[in-house]
């Protein structure tokens, strides 16, 4: 056992040593060591974001207590097999014996190990075959990702059961709160003034520590938004912006058709994020980029979607699947582009060389949206930028522009969404929302995508918001997605700031310019002349699609880029009609 070799390991695991840290333990690691040391904690909860370095400070606390003889025996609990894996691998090289094949069928770990890594739903399958392993020895047990031991109350009460005799608990997380109220084994809750119990860690090591260390990457959030259109249940065709104020159920379905594979919007974003690995890629060669898909189903169209932008294939990663541990190292050790995935690369997966994200899943909890951009965040080098592309929806909105703000786990609240100046009206509030989300789940079963045509929206960084609504392939759009791939923070936003003002008095004047057109022009069509031309055309090219086999959104991009002007609810009468006429000569066989 190595205290010495725990506090040379790269502060993330496999294979790597980031700029600085290689040689002794980051700043945080040796402050929260040292205070462990004094205090001497049965618990102790460490919260650090992901990308610090959680497993190099929890594998010198476990040399530091082994070398002491205060254990002798450790139990790593983690969310998933693969990091199960992954904690063997760290703790082989400080010289501490892991097993992570262990399976509750064996009954006892080998001669050969340490302890053993399990997963949390090992301990739930049989809490007392891990209560009695605790108990016949001295244990350790450190408790990653520590808020999964809240993810049922059966989960909540088997983690309690197995580990109450331990000699010690070490519980870590990135993301110190949970989507629900469910409170977590181990965890100390502290009551405020309005009456509101909230996790209270033992050390923190939040986002913007990290930040301004160094020690992790910025992360510019590029949004999409774009014109959807579909089909309900009740045989209505329906259409909205994506990103405009809509009720929730309207949401979800404009959400749900812009993640269609067969739409136009995930091409076009797919494309825009291969554009920006390409830029990223100048600079760090091996960078990577993961598209994170809501199914498999979907997860495999995207990455066929992939195959077709770059000529080159995507690795697929399933949750259910065997390979799926294996084709995460290779990924991260090799020099492919492109990874896609459902859930498995949500959380704790170390992939340091990923740089650019698609967040192309419905899931939209705090919990999961942290994680997944988590996976961006850890930095190998001075100037490294993460970027993350995301559907203009408000709740990803809200939560991209959260990042730096540090939260607590807090019970006794309803569900609001929020995590202070609670009300009763705000009770009310969320039971009408629980019932308006329970009907659109409903409604959502029988859909129909008809039409998705993505527009660039903005960028979120650092706080502020920057870029104005440009179409796809756009000068404006190219202005974001060509920033360079090594930068600065500080670097970053000037350049934000200045193709922002350049933006803004392109549109100025082009502004002015239409304003002289229209007062030159003839009087407008009324509303009702407008609605009557628009489903012409949606007849139209319904019945062309139904010829071709094409997508309707496709049909309309062709019509776009033969007649130029922007997507329909944006269109003039004219520019109407002038569509109309083209595919009327498509008909018959004219140019």
């Amino acid at each position: 056992m190595s205290t010495s070799a725990a506090s040379h390991l790269p502060p993330a695991f496999p294979d790597r040593a980031p700029w600085g840290t290689a040689s002794k333990l980051r700043a945080w690691q040796a402050a929260a060591l040292e205070q462990y040391l004094r205090e001497h904690p049965k618990d102790f909860l460490a919260v650090a974001t992901p990308g610090a370095g959680k497993t190099t400070f929890a594998l010198r606390v476990a040399t530091e207590l082994l070398d002491r003889g205060e254990i002798a025996r450790i139990t790593v609990v983690a969310p998933t097999e693969h990091l199960k894996s992954q904690w063997a691998d760290a703790a082989h090289r400080v010289g501490i014996r892991v097993d992570p094949q262990f399976r509750n069928s064996h009954g006892t770990h080998g001669r050969d190990f340490d302890g053993v890594a399990v997963t949390y739903a090992q301990v739930a399958a049989r809490p007392l075959l891990h209560r009695a392993r605790t108990e016949a020895a001295r244990t350790l047990v450190i408790l990653d990702e520590i808020h999964h031991g809240g993810d049922a109350l059966s989960w909540g009460d088997a983690v309690r059961e197995a580990f109450e005799p331990a000699q010690r608990r070490l519980a870590l997380t990135g993301t110190p709160f949970r989507s629900d109220i469910a409170a977590i084994p181990f965890v100390t809750y502290v009551e405020d003034g309005a009456g509101v119990r909230r996790s209270q860690a033992d050390f923190t090591y939040g986002y913007g520590d990290a930040l301004r260390d160094g020690v992790v990457r910025p992360v510019i959030f590029l949004a999409y938004s774009g014109q959807m259109r579909w089909r309900t249940r009740a045989g209505d065709e329906l259409s909205a912006k994506l990103g405009d104020p809509l009720t929730q159920d309207v949401t979800a379905h404009a959400w749900r058709t812009a993640l269609d594979p067969k739409g136009e919007w995930m091409t076009s974003v797919l494309r825009a994020a291969d554009t920006r690995l390409s830029e990223v890629r100048r600079h760090v060669p091996d960078a990577g980029g993961l598209v994170i898909a809501t199914d498999q189903t979907q997860a495999r169209a995207y990455a066929s979607l992939l195959r077709g932008l770059t000529g080159e294939p995507a690795v697929v990663v399933l949750s259910d699947d065997s390979g799926s541990s294996k084709r995460i190292e290779e990924y991260a050790a090799g020099q492919q582009r492109w990874m896609v995935a459902v859930r498995m690369v949500s959380e704790g997966v170390d992939v340091p060389r990923l740089a650019v994200g698609v967040y192309a899943t419905s899931t939209a909890t705090p919990l999961f949206f942290a994680q997944a951009v988590g996976r961006f965040v850890r930095a190998r080098r001075r100037g490294e930028t993460a970027s993350v592309f995301l559907p203009s929806v408000p709740l990803l909105m809200q939560h991209a522009g959260e990042l730096e703000v540090e939260r607590d786990h807090a019970l006794d609240r309803p569900r609001t969404g929020r995590d202070e100046d609670w009300s009763p009206e705000d009770a009310l509030l969320a039971a009408a929302n629980r019932a308006e989300q329970a009907s659109a789940e409903a409604d959502l079963l029988p859909f129909e995508a008809l039409e998705a045509q993505a527009e660039f929206d903005r960028v979120l960084f650092d706080g502020g918001e920057f870029g104005t609504s440009a179409l796809v392939g756009s000068e404006e759009e190219q202005d974001f997605l060509g920033l360079p791939g090594l930068l600065e923070p500080e670097q970053v936003a000037v350049l934000l700031r200045e193709r922002q003002a350049a933006q803004q008095k392109g549109r100025r004047k082009a502004g002015a310019d239409a304003v002289a057109v229209a007062q030159a022009g003839a009087d407008r069509a009324t509303h009702r002349e407008v609605a009557a031309l628009r489903k012409e055309l949606h007849q139209l090219v319904g019945a062309w699609a139904k010829r071709t086999g094409q997508p309707h959104g496709t049909v309309h991009a062709e019509l776009r880029r033969s007649c130029g002007g922007p997507a329909v609810p944006q269109a003039g009468a004219d520019e109407v009609r002038e569509r109309i006429a083209a595919l009327r000569r498509w008909f018959v066989g004219k140019p």
